[in-house]
This record gives C-alpha cells, sequence and structure tokens, in this order.
C-alpha cells in the first residue's frame, strides 16, 4: 500500500501515486541487479534440474551405504544455517583462489537448489510406474528412447515444478549471496539491504517490494499447478 502513496512517509498519506514505480525504473543500479539475480536465478535453476534429476534417480533406485551417503549430502543443504553455508562456500573459494564473481554466485545458489530439485523428483518417482518403461523396451526402444519418449515426459512436470522453487528460492537468496559475491556483482536482494540504510529510498524499496511479491505468487502458482497437473494424469 505504500508503495502507491505520494508521501515519502509511510506515517502519511498524500493520496494515490505511481511515483515511486516510476523512480524505480529509473534507477539504473537496480535494473542491473535485477538482471544478476535473473542470470544467476536461471542458470542456477536449470543446473539444479540436471543435477537434482540425475540425484532422485540415484536415491531411487540405489540401496547401499554410499547411497546414505548420498542421501545425507543431498538432504544437509536443507537445515543447514544459511550463514553457516555461505561462510564455508567462502573460504572453499578463498582456498581454491577463486575471484568472487557472479559464477561464484551461480554455484552456491546450486549447491542448495538442487536439493529441493532432488526431492520434488524423488517424490513424483516414488508413484512412478516404471512398468511403461519397461513395455517400452519390450517393444524394441532403447535405453536413451523410453528414458526421452516415456520417463522424460512423465517426469517433466516435476522437474519444472523443482526448477520454478529453485528459481524462486535462488533469486531470493540474501545470506549465501552475501558470502559469496564479489565487486560488482551484487544481486536484487544485496543491493536492496543497502538501500534500507537510506531514508529516501524507502519508497522506491516498497514499490520493488511489491512487483517481486507478485512475481514470487506467479512463480509459485505455475509451480503448484504444474504438479498438480502431473498427479492427474498420472
Amino acid at each position: 500500500m505504500n508503495s502507491f502513496n505520494a508521501s515519502r512517509f509511510a506515517s502519511k498519506w498524500n493520496g494515490f501515486s505511481l511515483r515511486w514505480y516510476e523512480r524505480l525504473f529509473e534507477r539504473h543500479d537496480l535494473l542491473a541487479a535485477l538482471m544478476n539475480s535473473l542470470k544467476i536465478a536461471t542458470y542456477a535453476s536449470a543446473i539444479s534440474m540436471i543435477l537434482g534429476t540425475a540425484a532422485a534417480f540415484a536415491m531411487n533406485r540405489y540401496r547401499s551405504r554410499f547411497q546414505q551417503a548420498h542421501r545425507l549430502l543431498v538432504t544437509v543443504p536443507l537445515v543447514l544455517p544459511d550463514i553457516l553455508m555461505g561462510m564455508s562456500l567462502l573460504l572453499l573459494f578463498v582456498s581454491l583462489g577463486v575471484k568472487l564473481n557472479l559464477i561464484t554466485i551461480t554455484v552456491a545458489h546450486v549447491t542448495f537448489c538442487l536439493s529441493y530439485v532432488a526431492l520434488v523428483v524423488q517424490a513424483r518417482l516414488q508413484d512412478f510406474d516404471f512398468h511403461v518403461v519397461e513395455a517400452a523396451r519390450d517393444l524394441g526402444a532403447t535405453k536413451f528412447q523410453a528414458f526421452c519418449k516415456i520417463t522424460l515426459p512423465l517426469l517433466a512436470p516435476g522437474i519444472l515444478a523443482g526448477g520454478l522453487l529453485a528459481f524462486t528460492l535462488s533469486i531470493d537468496d540474501y545470506v549465501i549471496t552475501y558470502f559469496v559475491k564479489g565487486p560488482g556483482s551484487d544481486t536484487l536482494p544485496t543491493l536492496v539491504y543497502s538501500m534500507i540504510k537510506k531514508s529516501k529510498d524507502l519508497p522506491v524499496i516498497n514499490a520493488l517490494s511489491s512487483l517481486v511479491l507478485v512475481a514470487t505468487f506467479a512463480t509459485v502458482a505455475v509451480s503448484q499447478r504444474l504438479t498438480r497437473s502431473g498427479t492427474v494424469r498420472d
């Protein structure tokens, strides 16, 4: 509501206005940070969908002590505090001599995004009928053909839902990004946090928050719709 307030101060209502949205699109630093966030979230979600799907297949198919360790590695990022994970990744990058930039942020986001994708895809695999795949193999299809034409289309709603969830988590992350970002690689959350210290920027942040909130709800709604459609088909 405050994003439509003509007044700079939230305690005083001076009428409806879109001035803060106009000011928002004049901020080139915000637009650059938004583009960084979108790039990182896109790459992180795409890589997480590939690695997370592979991890889900491994956890669903194999049962061994090694697989128990693998399951632990996949689930640890879900319960590990963000500040501890950010510090650990920073120490890793520093020890390897890697320059902090958008690539390190992307790698950091993949480490926790793939866990969410793996769990979503694994939930889909628990109800997956592998007899359909066996029937395709009996009819002469190779493993690759059966995967591309049978397994992948049936799992696509779950994979896309996990990817959208990873995209949302990546674009919203602040703590881990703060530790692994370098100079000139600000994302939207880190730049917004620095803007909060300046009272004159608060109305612009309100306008930005409203847009991000709408976009986030839309992404989650699409993710849930994809999950439901996949369940109905099964």
